[in-house]
């Protein structure tokens, strides 16, 4: 009996013993995984850039968080993620993290940031060639394969653009973008091009014309864009255009033979480009639109050509005070370039309202 309850007290001790030390380590694992949500890896912490690939998997991305130095431990970081639901959450980009932050802080930044953003604002009235300059002066893109880009016979038939570039449909915008690993030009005219078709929607709503109908709303709306700034003349000057169209009278639209001059022109219009029959967007000798957009309009020109002010005006002039005269009659026309650019005032003269 003696012998009995010796082991049975040992086999009880050795439970209690082994119930402690699971106790125990089940208590050291617990305290270990509060130090790992509540301590960061560094203090101080130092500013890391983590780049998170499209479709890289959630063990990927922990794995390299832990060899920059951003979490100590990947199974915990991945354990956290699924208990909250957002281990398929994170996002593609790039992130500025910090060595000195708790996990918690890694994984909101990664599932709710947009990261960091490269900004690339295109505003209204640019031709391709100063379009592309941007996007070369943004990092995002290079000059010659964005120019490549625009002609490119792929991306125009993606988009279902009858012309021989994307001329007028780089839609004006200020565009956020993650910065490229290579060049992005592609991609970069692409989204310019989706932007387009997004507000033509708004120009057209009850569906988008033909072609043939959309690319002549383009064109007049590109020659709107180049001749004011000024929002409130924008009907009245597309009123212009269609009337002028009505009665076969040239277009006679000077930004349509700068943009026939190309990239290289130097500003000065000469008379004798005034009479050049050998560039066709010549709109002082050829009939009718010029043979395509001469820019990329934004949507208050657009909705202007779609659009137009009924009027019976045939003519404006600058002011100097960036709005325009607008005339009937040749008479009256002569009489406002006398008033406003024959005797205009040099030093307080300016194309555009401020």
């Amino acid at each position: 009996m003696a012998a009995t309850r010796t082991i049975l007290i040992s086999l009880l001790v050795l439970a209690l013993l082994a119930g402690a030390g699971f106790g125990g380590y089940r208590w050291y694992k617990a305290w270990q995984e509060e130090q790992f949500l509540a301590t960061a890896p560094e203090t101080p912490g130092r500013d890391v850039i983590f780049r998170v690939e499209p479709g890289q998997i959630s063990t990927t991305v922990a794995r390299n968080l832990k060899a920059q130095g951003l979490i100590t431990d990947t199974r915990r970081f991945l354990r956290l993620a699924r208990r909250t639901g957002r281990d398929a959450s994170v996002r593609a980009g790039e992130f500025m993290l910090s060595t000195g932050w708790t996990p918690e802080r890694v994984l909101h930044e990664l599932t709710t940031s947009a990261g960091i953003m490269k900004k690339v604002a295109i505003r209204e009235g640019l031709t391709w060639w100063q379009t592309a300059r941007r996007v070369a002066d943004s990092g995002i893109g290079s000059y010659d394969a964005f120019a490549r880009a625009v002609a490119d016979p792929e991306l125009l038939a993606r988009f279902h653009i009858e012309a021989k570039d994307a001329e007028g449909y780089l839609f004006p915008e200020t565009y956020l973008l993650t910065p490229p690993r290579g060049d992005q030009s592609r991609y970069m005219a692409a989204t310019m091009l989706k932007e387009f078709f997004r507000n033509a929607a708004r120009v057209w709503p009850e569906g988008l014309p033909e072609f043939k109908d959309m690319h002549r709303a383009v064109i007049l709306a590109s020659l709107i864009e180049k001749e004011t700034g000024d929002t409130t003349e924008r009907k009245r000057i597309s009123g212009v255009f269609h009337n002028r169209l009505k009665k076969r009278m040239l277009i006679q639209c000077d930004p349509t033979i700068i943009y026939g001059l190309g990239p290289d022109f130097d500003g000065n219009i000469k008379k004798s480009h005034l009479q050049d029959k050998s560039n066709p967007y010549n709109t002082y000798v050829h009939g009718g639109l010029p043979p395509g957009p001469i820019c990329s309009p934004g949507l208050d020109a657009l909705l202007a050509a779609v659009h137009p002010e009924e009027h019976k005006f045939l003519y404006f002039v600058a002011k100097g005070d960036g709005s325009h005269h607008f005339s009937a009659t040749l008479a009256e026309h002569n009489a406002a370039v006398a008033k406003y650019q024959l005797r205009r005032n040099r030093s307080t003269y300016r194309s555009t309202k401020q």
